[in-house]
């Protein structure tokens, strides 16, 4: 049979691994296919040619996306340039022109993936982006597929490895996070311009893919409650490790009687579970099922191979398809097109779940009484409280108090009425509290 030829569109660092990977593993790949495949036709606007294994093999680079999506002679399209223009117009036209795409751009996907995947129906071709979610290892697959037969309770995951290896080296060493941050950046895990890492864009666009995955719900990016690790502080990470607990920046979504939540944000988990012993720069995803139970997958979460791995697995699922009746392939986002539910995803404010909470209280009798005496008026239980002795010639002690689970409407009056008393110096810190049994 005549090779399948492919559309390239990046020769990033991530590109660079897709050639590498198609040329390395060519033989093993074409043996999965059934079909041999090369990359024909290429654009980037810069590469660095010395440092692509395969580059050789390309029959044609240019820096025009356009002429690539529109080569007749493409029949798969794997955009890799990111961000969300001009990454969804070229997505748009090659589906246009009929061709399969593979994309590991989950901003793009989590933002106009219903558009997408709607085109993409109507003109009978697949959008695979495996890639666009903890790229290393195959936890789309798993959650549409693997687990298909699975009523689906929730999934938490550890889905940023920049927010995971800062974290984990504020435990490990004492460190600071704006020292962590800059080491980051040194070695590569940060962009310059750190935002979408520690501010939790990243994650989000991952969660809300996740989660339409999971429970058949439309992509709702701008539902999904984000929330940053840049408030972090080295006392926290302390106080949770002596509290028995570890802060992890985690993806939460979960089914609820009354909707859906989609929430990004720091959480404390008891540092006895399996997702909480997830360091450094690796990702892991744990999911809840009625049949299957908990899964945990794990693995490497970006880089230039294993993202590759992911995309080059979408490709050969393409290929395959080439020759599928249109109706019968798998789902872009697990459920059927017309069986999609219209299930709300929730407000924060409706969310419930338990907390931590570090004050600075004015050392004398009856402070704690104040605070504890809003807590209970709102229907908040204490689970634990730290009180720590004050330094000498300090007139504040931090008070570390971890609740029961409670709606965060309650919570957010709490500590309203709480930093409203003059006892109380400064701002609350909050961090929510997962158990994940």
């Amino acid at each position: 049979m005549k090779p399948i030829k492919i559309g390239l569109l990046g020769l990033g660092t991530v590109g660079g691994g897709v050639v590498t990977v198609l040329t390395r593993n060519a033989h093993e790949i074409a043996r999965r296919a059934g079909r041999e495949v090369i990359i024909s036709h290429a654009a980037a606007k810069e590469y660095d040619a010395g440092a692509i294994e395969g580059l050789d093999r390309i029959d044609r680079i240019t820096d025009d996306g356009f002429a690539v999506v529109n080569d007749p002679e493409v029949e798969i399209v794997i955009e890799l340039i990111g961000g969300y223009s001009p990454a969804k117009e070229l997505v748009l036209q090659a589906i246009e022109n009929n061709k399969h795409v593979v994309t590991a751009n989950k901003a793009m996907i989590a933002v106009h993936g219903n558009e997408i995947f709607s085109a993409a129906q109507e003109r009978g071709v697949t959008v695979a982006f495996e890639a666009s979610a903890a790229a290393g290892f195959p936890v789309i697959k798993a959650i549409r597929e693997g687990l298909a037969a699975n009523r689906i309770h929730w999934l938490a995951g550890i889905i940023n490895g920049t927010g995971n290896f800062i974290l984990t080296e504020m435990r490990d060493k004492g460190r600071d996070f704006a020292e962590v941050l800059k080491e980051a950046q040194e070695l590569g895990y940060a962009e310059a311009d750190p935002t979408f890492d520690v501010e939790g864009i990243d994650a989000a666009h991952k969660l809300t893919i996740l989660g339409s995955i999971a429970f058949g719900i439309p992509l709702q990016f701008e539902k999904t409650y984000t929330e940053g690790i840049s408030g972090i502080e080295r006392q926290d990470v302390a106080y949770a490790d002596e509290l028995g607990y570890r802060i992890k920046h985690l993806g939460i979504s979960r089914r609820t009687d009354a909707g859906i939540e989609l929430r990004v944000h720091p959480t404390l988990i008891p540092a006895r579970r399996l997702i909480a012993n997830v360091d450094g720069v690796m990702n892991a995803v744990l999911v809840q099922c009625d049949a299957a139970g908990p899964t945990l997958y794990y693995g490497a979460g970006a880089g230039s191979l294993p993202t590759a791995s992911s995309i080059v697995a979408d490709v050969i699922d393409a290929v395959r398809a080439l020759t599928t009746d249109p109706e019968n392939r798998v789902p872009h986002l697990a459920f059927q097109p017309d069986a999609m539910s219209d299930l709300a995803v929730l407000d924060m404010a409706d969310i419930s779940t338990a907390y931590y909470l570090r004050m600075q209280a004015v050392d004398r009798p009856g402070v704690m009484s104040a605070v504890t005496t809003i807590l209970g008026n709102l229907g908040i239980s204490i689970e634990a409280i730290i009180q720590k002795e004050p330094e000498a010639g300090a007139g504040h002690v931090p008070v570390i108090m971890l609740t029961q689970r409670v709606q965060e409407r309650n919570m957010n009056e709490a500590i309203r009425q709480i930093e409203a008393l003059d006892t109380i110096a400064g701002n609350v810190h909050r961090i929510r509290v997962e158990t994940l049994d």
